[in-house]
């Protein structure tokens, strides 16, 4: 292997399929060391550029801290609970999931507990193997005609609709991203809110991430907005449910049960309450533990981590919008246009902005403008802030954290340009903008604080804003000769009231320092920037 080879440590096991897709090519290292310890993962870390886990391994924050080469983290399953996602994402590194993978295997698990739980299968097992023969101790309740409440479409909560209907059961939904026509074309019925879903449901079933907003969204107040004998199923987070008020609920006769693979605490402790409880089911986190789910989340996450580190592609990426080849494709020229415009404005600006606002006009406006955004942050804050790690996934929380807001606006229409991007900084009452376009395929500077120009987006640069009068032009051109600095291309601009005028010239060769000072000492010449976009 090559000095330069991009090393990935493969942390949890993870199928033999993906380790060789990984290390297919010999364009990755892949070292598998599983079942480390924290301590023995910060000692290894620097030397990675890729870290692959399911969920046994905690990314901790003291783990990033030491991952100094560390640009990925591809997590082989759905739930990032054990990656400390804003940790990576002050420390520029993607974390990246794999959605896809597992869905009929969990949505499969999910379907099978509710019939379980629906005819009482396990302790009916239980029972006669302990040669008992109960027959009406263990009388179920039918699927058909039932009314199901589902909180998520996803992927898997979309599968286990498709389950349910083949059942013969109606089924609503709801999810703050499934549009009427996405509803429709499901044959679900689209609820309004969370609420809506749960009232006069016969069964429900949990689809969603657990967040800060979603804790406990089945708590004692919804259960009691199901019916009476209603069931509930959730091979998703544990947390979703409040596990106190749902037991409370069975015992006061309203719930019928419940069926869980995912808890609060995992393992759920020996005198875990609902244990008590007749009607229930429980697995040990068994949604994705399927051969299939296993083999194709560990291909998943090989493509997704090979195909970032060789070019740059992100998918499934967790803190950050997707960059996958189509966008990429699309996108790709106006992020290095975006990149010279927060350099530039970090040069023109006033030190230490309080606000950035980027305006989209014309086609531009109808693309993925955030990442635009972000690249025009990597450039001002690398430059500005002196910010040598800023990346597309930091750059908003660095943003934050030197007190600068972001603002993003679009237009479809453009004036001037048939497209534009205006990147403005903002301190106190005082606003400099810039500003670039295309002309074909040649991207453009075409405004400079308050001025008209037309310059390209790259290269050595002397910026020279002085009083509009006669021979000024005339003396940068012979100071620039005098020090044997070439001019590749100038552009002149004025105000309109002809009082200030500004000189853009792309040189060859960066100024001296002493034809700098010459110059800031030339009468009529207000301020003179010598920079590199």
């Amino acid at each position: 292997m090559s000095q330069n080879t991009l090393k990935v440590l493969v942390a949890d096991p993870v199928s033999q399929r993906g380790v060789e897709e990984l290390a297919a090519n010999g364009s990755l290292e892949v070292v598998v060391k599983t079942g480390l310890p924290e301590a023995e993962i910060i000692k290894i870390i620097p030397e990675f550029s890729a870290l692959v886990v399911r969920s046994q391994t905690k990314v901790t924050a003291a783990v990033l801290e030491a991952a100094t080469k560390l640009k990925v983290v591809g997590r082989a399953g759905v739930g990032v609970d054990n990656v400390d996602v804003d940790a990576a994402t002050r420390h520029g590194v993607i974390v990246m999931n794999t959605p896809g993978g597992n869905t009929i295997s969990t949505a499969e698990h999910a379907f099978s507990l509710l019939v379980s739980i629906a005819r009482n299968i396990p302790q009916a097992d239980a029972s006669i193997k302990a040669g008992k023969w109960d027959r009406k101790k263990y009388e179920g309740v039918e699927l058909y005609n039932k009314t199901l409440g589902i909180l998520g479409m996803g992927r898997i909560g979309t599968e286990f609709a498709k389950r349910a209907q083949a059942f013969g059961m109606t089924v609503v939904a709801y999810d703050p991203f499934l549009t009427a026509a996405r509803a429709q074309s499901l044959k679900v019925e689209l609820a309004e809110s969370a609420a809506i879903a749960l009232t006069g449901a016969d069964v429900v079933t949990l689809h969603i991430p657990l967040t800060p907003d979603t804790k406990h969204v089945l708590d004692a107040e919804r259960i009691a907005l199901m019916n009476k004998g209603a069931l509930i199923v959730n091979c998703a987070r544990g947390g979703l449910v409040d596990e106190a008020a749902a037991k409370a609920s069975i015992d006061a006769g309203h719930l019928g049960g419940i069926a869980l693979d995912v808890y609060e605490v995992e393992p759920p402790p020996a005198d875990f309450p609902l244990f008590s409880v007749k009607k229930c089911v429980f697995t040990p986190h068994l949604g994705a533990s399927t051969a299939e789910a296993q083999e194709n989340v560990g291909i998943e996450v090989a493509h997704q981590v090979k195909n970032f580190l060789l070019t740059g592609e992100i998918v499934n990426a967790v803190n950050m919008p997707n960059l996958d080849s189509r966008t990429l494709e699309s996108v790709g020229p106006y992020l290095n246009l975006a990149d010279s415009l927060g350099k530039l404005l970090s040069k023109i600006a006033p030190a230490q902005c309080d606000a950035i606002r980027v305006s989209y006009l014309g086609p531009v406006s109808e693309l993925d403008t955030e990442l635009i955004t972000r690249k025009v942050l990597t450039g001002y804050l690398a430059a500005a802030h002196n910010e040598a790690q800023v990346n597309l996934i930091n750059a908003p929380a660095i943003a934050k954290a030197h007190g600068i807001s972001v603002t993003e606006s679009t237009v479809a229409l453009a004036t001037n340009c048939a497209e534009l991007i205006e990147v403005s900084a903002v301190k106190g009452n005082e606003v400099c903008t810039v500003a670039g376009t295309f002309f074909g395929k040649s991207a453009r500077i075409v405004h400079i604080a308050g001025h008209y120009v037309e310059t390209n987006p790259t290269g050595k640069f002397l910026f020279v804003e002085n009083d509009d009068r006669p021979g000024i032009v005339g003396t940068i051109g012979t100071s620039l000769g005098s020090a044997s600095v070439n001019i590749a291309n100038m552009a002149l601009s004025r105000t309109s009231d002809r009082k200030r005028a500004v000189t853009v010239i792309e040189v060859d060769t960066e100024p001296p320092a002493e034809l700098l000072a010459s110059l800031r000492a030339t009468p009529g010449i207000i301020r003179v920037l010598s920079f590199e976009l």
